[in-house]
């Protein structure tokens, strides 16, 4: 986030990233060297140099960073792998469904929120989601 903030700053040296971001240089460098590689950023050499976003943070989406950091949106796997398991595994279809609308609903919320909106403390609008049918309520007998 600290080169999304200081965007119109100029390259960051890594110190001042690590400081400001409160981790340790050597765990930093590893994520920069990923971010640098994805061409998110790009690092300038020299004594002024450091590191810098290669694009505006308003068009650099988290999706996009996190994918890159973490693989898939979701803990529950990625949507290929949850449509085979709903093809496949009848007797637990319902759930694998609602893991792959937990990763959904999660990738339309990071897909339309950039680097931007978290450092302007803006909420993005929200995403319109899928309709759903709506389930039908079953009758309760009192107990």
């Amino acid at each position: 986030m600290t080169l999304a903030r200081r965007h119109q700053q100029g390259p960051i040296k890594i110190r001042d990233i690590a400081s400001e971001g409160d981790l340790p240089e050597k765990f930093l460098d590893l994520i920069l060297l990923e971010l640098k590689n994805a061409r998110i950023v790009e690092s300038i050499r020299g004594a002024k140099g450091g590191y810098q976003l290669r694009r505006p943070p308003f068009e650099i989406r988290l999706s996009e960073v996190i994918r890159l950091i973490d693989g898939p949106l979701a803990p529950f796997g990625d949507a290929d792998q949850l449509r085979v398991l709903i093809a496949r595994d009848a007797d637990h279809r319902a759930l694998y469904q609602v893991f792959l609308d937990v990763r959904d609903a999660t990738a339309r919320i990071l897909e339309n929120t950039s680097l931007a909106d978290i450092v302007n403390g803006q909420k993005p609008p929200r995403p319109k989601s899928p309709r759903r049918p709506s389930a039908k309520k079953h009758d309760r007998k009192e107990a």
